[in-house]
């Protein structure tokens, strides 16, 4: 899953190219998970 810097649309299939279909940007954000990774300092 890609977010379109430009329109902020996600973009789900990128294998026509690497350009957002509804606004032609070139520069796709990979879209980060939403679960936050705890880690135990020691």
């Amino acid at each position: 899953m890609y977010i379109c810097r430009n329109c902020h649309k996600e973009v789900e299939d990128i294998s026509e190219g690497i350009t957002c279909p509804y606004c032609g940007e070139k520069i796709l954000i990979k879209k980060r998970p939403e679960v936050v990774k705890k880690v135990k300092a020691e």
